[in-house]
């Protein structure tokens, strides 16, 4: 069974920013081309990232990505490079914006039961974005400018209801008059074409209709489920026209997983958004099931050290190791878990195992790191964080870790850097500058060093500029 959301996710901020951050675009022409599709889909996303609306874990980011792009390769040549993208909202809802650009909430990836049904909702997007059908709805509307376009995207698949209405009062006018929700032809036609992309690519063309047919029956039963009906209309249609498909047209079953672990990235998206007890009480009931079940016991284990039961979670993941010893995931976390709990040995055993599975995988050589500093060996700590994309690092702890190690060797530069995006990522702007600018000092401003810094102190200099000033205040404070 699929592990529901329990709540509805609020984007009226983020929306309204989004109406008036848009509002000085250029008018989109009558004629909706291939270019104005892909600036309005980057500018969106841009909009979306600013307002933080989009989660970034990599382990869910590499997931989304390798189902979508497997079945975009089974699509015709795309004038589009597409890209996946998961929403932090727990309202069940998927959509595509022009120029390539899909995306999945939160609650829908949690509402599904299988990968084939996951894919099966990416085949349909993936087909609404090939067959160009929200350029076509706006070549078919009034001119109107790109703010207009945006918010009414924003209106028509964020939200719905009080958020859509949000939008339109902030946005222009003509955003009242104008509807980008898909008509019942574009729904149907999207389903063929993905239908044909979700058997090519390997996938049983069944959960393409098993998803449509859970969101109808579960509809009733939370206030997040209907969102998708609000943006993919004619459902009961649909499930008739997919079923007579699967019957007469797609009798071969394919596979229900092709990159696996789903349990794991619905753990890891519940976790973001639940209380850490309830997910563990809901995968205990779920192991009682299926008692050798390695993602359930991977995903209790997870889940346990979250809520600090530490001896309970090392158990599962040592349960978890023994039915699947190369399992990467379940060593690395394991490390992870040892480190935390201060058994610094045992993760670098474990670490160290996990790092031979996979050498590039970013948490891995961090926490490596932070237990070779833990044990006093920073020259093995900083050769690791050397491998890292820092643009991966979102906790600001590690960076704050990773510049110890560093000042600890004497490699000052590099200390002050990461002090400075330490301090950015906790927005103590005036110490993250004071780290930028020391750290600039101790290097030619024309190396790579000291452009990369130098852009650090430009961009925090711009971003104290445009920040609003602070209300006057009379003699007395009033």
């Amino acid at each position: 069974m699929p592990v529901f959301p329990r709540t509805k996710s609020v984007f009226l901020s983020g929306i309204l920013a989004l109406a008036i951050i848009f509002c000085t675009a250029a008018p989109a022409p009558a004629d909706f081309t291939f270019e104005d599709e892909k600036k309005l889909g980057k500018e969106f996303y841009e909009k979306l990232e600013k307002n933080k609306l989009i989660i970034h874990d990599p382990k869910v980011d590499r997931y989304i990505s390798a189902i979508g792009n497997d079945i975009v390769q089974q699509s015709a040549a795309s004038m589009f490079e597409f890209r996946f993208s998961v929403i932090d909202s727990g309202a069940v809802n998927a959509f595509a914006t022009p120029g390539g650009y899909v995306y999945l909430n939160r609650g829908l990836i949690t509402l599904v039961e299988d990968e084939s049904e996951l894919a099966g909702v990416l085949a349909h997007e993936i087909a609404h974005v090939n067959a160009r059908h929200i350029a076509d709805i706006i070549s078919k509307s009034q001119k109107v400018s790109i703010a207009t376009l945006a918010a009414v995207l924003a209106g028509s698949f964020l939200g719905g209801g009080d958020a859509s209405a949000a939008v339109t009062s902030f946005s222009v006018a003509a955003a009242t008059s104008m509807n980008l929700h898909y008509s019942r032809q574009h729904e149907e036609e999207a389903d063929r074409i993905g239908m044909s992309y979700l058997a090519d690519t390997g996938y049983d063309p069944q959960g393409m209709l098993d998803f449509l047919r859970i969101m109808r029956r579960y509809e009733f039963y939370s206030n997040s489920v209907p969102s998708y009906f609000l943006t993919h209309p004619g459902t009961d249609e649909r499930i008739r026209y997919l079923d007579g498909l699967v019957q007469t047209t797609y009798t071969r079953k394919g596979k229900d997983s092709i990159v696996g672990h789903l349990k794991r990235i619905q753990v890891s998206l519940l976790l973001r958004s639940r209380n850490a007890e309830a997910v563990v009480k809901e995968l205990a009931e779920e192991l009682k099931k299926t008692p050798n079940d390695v993602d359930v016991l991977y995903g209790l284990a997870v889940a346990q050290e979250r809520t600090g039961a530490v001896a309970a979670s090392l158990e599962n993941f040592h349960r978890a190791l023994q039915l699947a010893p190369k399992d990467e995931d379940i060593v690395r976390e394991l490390g992870i878990t040892c480190f935390k709990s201060g058994r610094t040995q045992e993760a670098v055993t474990y670490l160290r195992q996990a790092l031979s599975l996979d050498e590039d995988n970013p948490q891995t050589l961090l926490y490596l790191g932070r237990a070779y500093s833990a044990l006093g060996d920073h020259e093995a700590a900083i050769a690791l964080y050397a491998r890292l994309d820092v643009r991966e690092i979102e906790d600001p702890e590690l960076l704050y870790n990773m510049a110890v190690a560093y000042g600890k060797t004497g490699k000052l530069v590099e200390s002050h850097y990461y002090f400075g995006l330490h301090f950015k990522k906790k927005n103590r702007r005036d110490t993250s500058l004071f780290h930028f600018k020391e750290a600039l000092k101790l290097v030619s401003k024309e190396s790579d060093w000291g452009q990369r810094i130098a852009k650090e102190i430009e961009d925090l200099s711009k971003a104290r500029r445009e920040e609003p000033a602070a209300p006057s205040r009379g003699p007395l404070g009033r």
